[in-house]
């Protein structure tokens, strides 16, 4: 048995399953680089046959990344397996991850296949995959509600026909950790051929037990973890990719195998980097990763860490990323510490232009904020993808009005398909105002499901960072946009939600549930 812990991160894949938190291709690619400098195993990029944009995003990630293995996930279908296949050639490293329900309830009710049929759909997808690559993965889809017999079966045919790992997910997170690490153990124990293979997990957080599962999985012989940054997936998320990462350097006494190859330090950086981009505050309160994290309140712990870190403190701050090498930029700085430190955070620009760009829009921020930090920098650069965008909608001007014993108004002029158009509307408050004055133009008919600001930074001249999450038709967008100023930030976050509502549906087929 291995004793390192191999770690594959889905959040270009599964992450973005969460509704509203879409990435754009240069956006999957600054993510997959934080990866690789984190020096994580596996990214799984995305599923290629979803659509033509998924497809482009997996095949830009394999040209972009040397260091990981980068992996497309396909259903157990031939078409699917020869996109992902086609995806990936342009890989130093890759891997398909190929995968069928397993479950009675999937095979009868969404399958409508029998056990056998299921199984020998199983061995021919893991054999075509194998005509693509030597590192082919296969998931039983609901495996922790499988029958442990029919299970066995499967995998120990998709081990002989090449697969060389076998991922268990807990698909629904239904699955309890002392049941599921039973699970792990009996499977490496029955299946005659298992040595062949590194085990692997992938748990869903529906009770809030993802981390504890695969934890356990861990103790039992897994070998492999599947997770995200910020545990970022769909419904309730996947296991966190800080949390797995942190307990088992933490708890070397008690976990059999390493995490040393992983840069910890980085985890902050991509973390706050996941955020930006999806729009998906991080809860202060969050283990690792939160704002709290490594906060005391308490004037008991705080005496005793003024003492002895170790009182109240069980991992250092410094060893996620906490702290560690910031760089604060200001309106003196120049272009060549602005694209260092840039690089540093894994941006890299395409070409002189959008270098020139970003850095207009970096004079700009810092004639309104005195000290621009590396969280701003994210910010910036994650609106400057947004611009850089084919919108059909964009902000000009806005004029907001608010005072005591008045109702708020606002005037917006926007740029709507290369015409400009302003409306004026009052609102229960300069952002609501705001808003009805866009819809004036627009008329979208969308809901508007979320409304959340968060500062960026510390101070009263932080950027406030807003995400607007809007439905129509079953059809879910989460918009962000960042400003020192919070109504233009809110106007800028609402505009870019409606641009993706306004945009062609991108993905014509479901995303994979493993």
């Amino acid at each position: 048995m291995s004793d390192k812990l191999i770690i594959f991160d889905t959040t270009l894949r599964d992450g973005e399953q969460s509704p509203g938190a879409s990435m754009t291709l240069d956006e999957k690619v600054r993510i997959a680089r934080a990866l690789e400098k984190m020096h994580v195993d596996i990214i799984e990029a995305g599923f290629p046959i979803a659509s033509p944009g998924d497809f482009e995003a997996v095949r830009a990630v394999a040209e972009n990344i040397k260091d990981s293995t980068v992996c497309g996930l396909a259903r157990a279908l031939d078409k699917d397996i020869e996109r992902a296949g086609e995806a990936l050639k342009p890989a130093n490293s890759s891997r398909i991850h190929t995968f069928i329900a397993t479950s009675p309830i999937h095979m009868e009710m969404k399958l409508r296949m029998s056990p056998d049929q299921v199984l020998e759909q199983a061995v021919k997808a893991v054999k075509k995959a194998r005509q693509f690559t030597d590192n082919v993965e296969f998931s039983p889809e609901d495996a922790g509600r499988s029958d442990l017999d029919f299970l066995c079966r499967v995998l120990e045919a998709v081990i002989d026909a090449g697969a060389r790992t076998l991922n268990i997910p807990d698909t629904v997170g239904y699955n309890i950790p002392d049941q599921f690490g039973a699970l792990i153990a009996n499977l490496r124990e029955r299946i005659p051929n298992s040595d062949k293979a590194i085990f692997s997990v992938h748990c869903h957080n529906d009770l809030g037990l993802a981390t504890a599962n695969s934890l356990s999985a861990v103790l039992n012989g897994a070998r492999q973890v599947e997770c995200t940054i910020n545990g970022l997936g769909e419904r309730a998320g996947n296991a966190a990719l800080e949390e797995i990462v942190m307990t088992v350097k933490t708890r070397g006494d008690v976990f059999p195998c390493s995490i040393d190859h992983i840069d910890t330090t980085q985890i902050m950086n991509c973390s706050r980097l996941v955020s930006s981009i999806t729009g998906f505050a991080v809860q202060p309160n969050k283990a690792i990763v939160g704002a709290n994290a490594f906060a005391h309140e308490s004037g008991i712990h705080q005496d005793g860490v003024l003492k002895s870190r170790e009182t109240y403190e069980i991992m250092k701050a410094e060893d996620v990323g906490l702290n560690a090498n910031r760089m604060v930029l200001g309106k003196h700085s120049g272009r060549n510490a602005f694209k260092t430190r840039l690089k540093e955070l894994g941006v890299e620009f395409k070409s002189e232009a959008e270098l020139n760009d970003t850095f207009a829009r970096f004079k700009e921020l810092a004639d309104k904020k005195h000290e621009i930090y590396d969280d701003d920098l994210q910010a910036l650069v994650t609106e400057a993808s947004i611009s850089a965008e084919n919108e059909r909608l964009h902000l000009v001007a806005l004029r907001v009005c608010s005072e005591t014993g008045e109702k708020p108004d606002a005037e917006i002029t926007v740029d709507f398909d290369g015409e400009e158009a302003t409306a004026h509307a009052i609102g229960s408050g300069p952002v609501d105002a705001a808003f009805k004055a866009i819809e004036k133009i627009v008329n979208s008919h969308t809901d508007l499901q979320l409304y959340s600001v968060n500062n960026i930074t510390s101070g009263t001249d932080s950027q406030g960072e807003v995400t607007v999450r809007l439905e129509k038709a079953g059809r879910i967008v989460n918009g962000q946009g960042a400003d020192t100023d919070i109504v233009i930030a809110s106007a800028k976050a609402y505009i870019n939600a409606l641009n993706k509502i306004l945009a062609p549906r991108d993905r014509e087929h479901p995303q994979g549930d493993v």
